[in-house]
């Protein structure tokens, strides 16, 4: 038998996990914002929320009415929703209660627990989902407007989990609250992505499809775990245990782009996040990523990213852009198909 130290560190080296790699690319970061308890006939409006929001009902039910959706939305105990879209929306007991505007109900401490309406039948934690300014897009680009995971669901069972762990440590007061609060939201996000690709359905071609092909796992495994490796697409199609040709078409089915056009596009994204946060010469960022000449990656950057790489890190360093739209640099988000600071929950 392998002594643990030993079987933990082959296991750590050996599991490359690329939706592990795009999270970490986009530097997602969930929040606790802080949550509400609600009774009698109430409901309460938020904005655009600017950012990814997710919910967890702790205790009873009520409407979720997401602006553009014709159809309210029912949300029980146990239940986790998500909210992609940068839409307004309504939580409420009675659909035909007035709104009251959530910046009215919440103070700008992040973490408190309001007070809406009469006695406290109803209990939601609320938070947000922080996404690196440049590439976040990469992430929220691809998600449906709303991910719900029903209580009912098998899936729902490590989120109840966690719900409940979240509630316990803010209840208590324990030590180290807020840090492990912040470890049970970053879960949950990542727990709701899961449920969300276990449970979709077909997926349209492009980069959450291709992260939860089995088929095609094997080879994006290898080139996310060596980028820089000149990869041909029969050492892929071998990977996969496929022939060539059967493994380029599945694989342009699931991602929208071609094996090779995929890992140019990942060593791109790559190269972005270095010249935005590393001092490496283009030179040497060029050969670690398989490239013989600085020229031939700056050709490939600036037809992938739309700008040369020196000028976006020169750009990137001179403005420190807040946000995509902001991006002085113009580089374009990557869809294979193609905020700093911690807010109250409204």
């Amino acid at each position: 038998m392998l002594e643990s130290p030993y079987y933990l560190r082959y296991n750590t080296e050996m599991a490359v996990d690329p939706f592990s790699d795009i999270l970490k690319l986009v530097n997602a970061q969930s929040v606790v914002s802080g949550g509400f308890t609600a009774g009698g006939s109430w409901a309460i409006s938020f904005q655009p929320p600017g950012k990814i929001k997710f919910f967890g009902v702790v205790k009873g039910n009520c409407w979720l009415c997401v602006d553009g959706e014709e159809t309210p939305v029912r949300v029980e105990a146990g239940d986790m929703f998500l909210l992609s879209a940068q839409r307004s929306f309504v939580l409420a007991d009675d659909l035909a209660a007035v709104p009251v505007d959530a910046k009215t109900v919440f103070t700008p401490n992040a973490g408190t627990i309001a007070k809406l309406g009469e006695g406290d039948d109803c209990f939601l934690i609320g938070g947000h989902v922080l996404l690196d300014s440049a590439r976040g897009g990469l992430l929220a680009d691809i998600l449906p407007p709303l991910i719900h995971v029903r209580a009912a669901s098998p899936q729902a069972m490590v989120l109840q989990w966690l719900l409940d762990q979240l509630v316990r440590e803010r209840v208590a007061e324990l030590p180290g609250a807020s840090f492990a609060s912040a470890q049970l939201a970053q879960l949950m996000f990542v727990q709701i992505l899961r449920a969300h690709l276990e449970t979709s359905g077909p997926l349209a071609a492009g980069l959450l499809r291709a992260i939860s092909d089995p088929l095609i796992a094997p080879a994006l495994r290898l080139m996310h775990s060596d980028p820089g490796h000149s990869w041909q697409l029969e050492e892929l199609a071998k990977a996969a245990a496929m022939s060539r040709t059967t493994f380029a078409v599945h694989f342009k089915l699931a991602a929208g782009v071609a094996p090779l056009t995929y890992l140019t596009e990942w060593r791109m994204r790559l190269a972005e996040r270095a010249l935005r946060e590393e001092d490496t010469p283009v030179s040497v960022l060029a050969r670690s990523l398989g490239y013989m000449s600085e020229s031939a990656f700056s050709n490939a950057f600036k037809r992938v990213i739309g700008i040369a790489p020196k000028r976006y890190r020169s750009t990137a360093k001179a403005y420190g852009s807040t946000s995509e739209e902001d991006d002085p640099n113009g580089a374009r988000p990557w869809k294979p198909s193609h905020l700093d600071h911690v807010e109250p929950l409204q």
